[in-house]
C-alpha cells in the first residue's frame, strides 16, 4: 500500500481517480483548496508542505486557466515533492501543448518540461479533450439564438474515468516519462458534436460556422491537439449526452 496524494481531487478527474486508488487499498489524500483534510493551495503554497510530506507518489491533476497559475503551482509542488523525497510525480497534460499555441497549452507543456528537468521519477500521459469540457463550451455557444462555431474546427472527446482508470494504473507502477497519448473514440466535427448537444438539450439554434484567424485557430483546425491514432477511448460523446445533458439529466 503506498500513500498517494492527489491535486485537484475534487474536479472531473480527480474524484473517480481517488475513488479508483482507495479502492485499490491505498492511502490517498484529496486535496485541494477546498478539502476539509487535506486542504492546500498549489499557487501560494500554503498547506502544501503538510500535504505532500510523507507521500510516496503525488498524482497532479489540479490545473487553472489563469495567467502563469498552472507554471507557479508546479513550481510548488515540484519543490515540495523534493522536500518529501517523493518516488513518483505523476501528471496529466493535453494532446497538442507542443504544436497549438494557445496561452494555456504553452503553459501546461511548460509544466511538462519543469516536471521532466526536476530530478524527481515522473510520468506524463497526454489526453483529448473530456467530455465534459466540450459539452461546457457547446452549452455557452448555444446560449445565443445563433449558435456561432469556429469553422473547420474538430475535436476528439473522452471519458473522465476512463483517463482516471489509465492514472490510477500509472501511480500504482514505476515512473515511465511520457507515455502513450489518449484518444477519445471519434474524431467529430465541432458542427456535428453541436447538432448532437443540441438535440439532446431539446433546443433549436441554427448553427453558423466561422472561419478565423490566427496561429492558434489554424493549429485546432490543423488538427495539433487530436490523436487519432490513439483512439483507445470507449465512452462515446451521443453516450456522454444520453446521462449528462438529455432531458436535462
Amino acid at each position: 500500500m503506498s500513500t498517494i496524494l492527489v491535486t485537484g481531487a475534487t474536479g472531473n478527474l480527480g474524484k473517480p481517480l481517488t475513488r479508483l486508488l482507495r479502492d485499490a487499498g491505498h492511502d490517498v489524500r484529496a486535496m485541494s483548496r477546498h478539502s476539509d483534510w487535506w486542504n492546500a493551495d498549489l499557487v501560494t503554497g500554503s498547506g502544501l508542505g503538510q500535504a505532500v510530506s510523507g507521500a510516496d507518489v503525488v498524482v497532479h491533476c489540479a490545473t487553472a486557466p489563469r495567467k502563469d497559475a498552472d507554471v507557479t503551482a508546479a513550481r510548488n509542488l515540484i519543490a515540495a515533492a523534493r522536500k518529501a523525497e517523493v518516488r513518483h510525480l505523476v501528471y496529466i497534460s493535453i494532446v497538442g501543448v507542443d504544436t497549438v499555441p494557445l496561452g494555456y497549452y504553452r503553459a501546461k507543456h511548460h509544466v511538462e518540461r519543469l516536471i521532466e528537468d526536476s530530478g524527481l521519477g515522473w510520468t506524463t500521459l497526454r489526453t483529448t479533450q473530456f467530455h465534459e469540457l466540450v459539452a461546457q463550451v457547446l452549452e455557452g455557444l448555444a446560449k445565443p439564438p445563433v449558435m456561432l462555431i469556429p469553422k473547420g474546427a474538430r475535436t476528439q472527446p473522452i471519458a473522465a474515468d476512463e483517463v482516471a482508470a489509465r492514472l490510477a494504473e500509472l501511480a500504482q507502477g514505476e515512473p515511465l516519462g511520457r507515455v502513450d497519448d489518449m484518444g477519445g473514440p471519434e474524431v467529430l466535427a465541432l458542427r456535428e458534436l453541436a447538432e448532437k448537444y443540441l438535440a439532446a438539450a431539446g433546443k433549436s439554434r441554427r448553427i453558423v460556422e466561422v472561419p478565423l484567424t490566427g496561429k492558434t485557430y489554424h493549429g485546432f483546425v490543423q488538427g495539433g491537439h487530436l490523436a487519432p491514432e490513439r483512439a483507445v477511448g470507449k465512452g462515446t460523446f451521443d453516450e456522454y449526452l444520453a446521462l449528462h445533458v438529455a432531458k436535462g439529466a
